[in-house]
């Protein structure tokens, strides 16, 4: 079975990738890194003809380029700056960076290997792929698609009907079921509610006018764990530097879990409250984590009502609502809300990432705070880089005592 192509335009990723290489290419051009896949549901395997047809798709991604009206549509985002926009003209994905096989029990094996500046830009491109091949080529897709919309009509029908009141941004490029149903579900969800504020996915906010939506993922906290100069439980302090320089506190929302918001808050001083317009939950219960935001704010004198709580993990539309009655009138609050908008169907989705594992040959980790989401492929450097945060945190708070 012969797909059509799935990624047909470069601009068809999350726009944090871009935020996020732009800080590199400014900066930290000499850094080298290397990611892995993971398929974190259990039992699911690939077949051989699923594995070629992904690599294929990964040959055609390979040859494209971005075009004039792409390019000038990024110079248009007001933070993405033109001598960035000139390297992406002559930047192209480099089909050596990206190996692809497969176990011999059938589980999918890629590694994306090259210059952090080009490696970092295969993961949304590598994930929609692998997502399309496997639900196009194990399933029913008409199945599926029918049960999609289905389940779409109903959640437009909750919005107009006052059921749900909250306001959130599409974040559902990496697992979605297929480029044609993210395509539907974004054009529906803003032009048939007014809830939907726009979309991660950088292509469809220029194909439908919409606000493209993103800020930093866990890989820009983590690369700072490779570089030589930086104490491993100073990197979020490193990471939000480096934003603020490139930003000035404009597209300021920060991530607070890369290496647990517990370290996170102790470096996000009064400087940095007021430098960043948010901050992004992205694991551990997000009522907890949301009264400590309140009270971190509170206690630098900030009205938190000033700033932005972004909710984007693994959120349905109830659990959004939820968060919603709970935290509005006490602060801003939005939702970056991903596979149950773009692959929510009879089957079940995927949880497939593609996270940050070496920069310059040193092991990387996200700790997070649900330690199931943790991932790192060296035990000790994971056991070195908790003893190294717990010492910080303990220090902190002898010193305060």
């Amino acid at each position: 079975m012969k797909l059509e192509p799935i990624v047909t335009s470069l601009l068809d990723t999350d726009l944090y990738k871009f935020n996020m290489d732009q800080v590199i290419f400014h900066k930290h051009t000499d850094l080298c890194g290397e990611y892995y896949f993971k398929c974190r549901n259990k039992g699911v395997t690939f077949s051989e003809e699923v594995v070629q047809e992904i690599n294929d798709q990964i040959d055609h991604l390979c040859t494209l380029r971005f075009t004039k009206k792409e390019l000038d549509y990024l110079r248009s985002i007001r933070f993405i700056k033109r001598d960035y926009v000139e390297f992406l003209r002559l930047w192209r994905p480099i089909r050596e960076y990206v190996t692809v096989s497969r176990s011999e029990n059938g589980e999918l094996d890629i590694v994306v290997n090259g210059p952090l500046f080009s490696a970092m830009q295969f993961e949304i491109y590598l994930l929609e792929i692998v997502n399309e091949v496997y639900f196009r080529m194990n399933f029913d897709y008409e199945t599926l698609r029918r049960s999609a919309e289905e389940r779409l009509d109903q959640k437009i029908k909750d919005f107009n009907s006052g059921k749900y009141t909250f306001r959130f941004a599409e974040f559902g490029c990496r697992r979605r079921l297929s480029r044609e149903w993210e395509d539907t579900v974004v054009k529906r969800l803003t032009s048939e509610t007014q809830n939907c504020v726009g979309t991660s996915n950088v292509y469809l906010a220029m194909k439908y006018d919409l606000t493209p939506i993103g800020t930093y993922a866990h890989e820009f906290v983590q690369m700072y764990q490779g570089i030589d100069q930086i104490p491993l439980a100073y990197t979020n302090q490193y990471a939000m530097n480096d934003w603020y320089d490139e930003y000035k506190g404009d597209n300021g929302t920060a991530l607070t879990d890369t290496i647990t918001t517990e370290l996170f808050l102790l470096d996000f001083n009064r400087s940095m409250v007021n430098n960043y317009s948010g901050v992004r939950h992205d694991s551990g219960d997000p009522f907890e984590w949301g009264e400590k935001i309140i009270n971190h704010y509170e206690k630098y004198g900030v009205d938190p009502r000033t700033k932005l709580l972004l909710f984007s993990d693994s959120l349905d539309f109830d659990k959004a609502q939820k968060l919603y009655d709970h935290f509005t009138g006490r602060t801003k609050v939005s939702f970056g809300i991903g596979t149950f908008c773009s692959n929510d169907t009879c089957e079940n989705a995927l949880n497939i990432v593609i996270k940050l594992q070496y920069v310059n040959g040193r092991p990387v980790a996200k700790l997070s705070d649900n330690p199931e989401k943790a991932m790192c492929r060296d035990d000790d450097y994971l056991n070195y880089l908790k003893s190294s945060v717990a010492f910080h945190i303990k220090r902190e708070a002898d010193r305060k005592d």
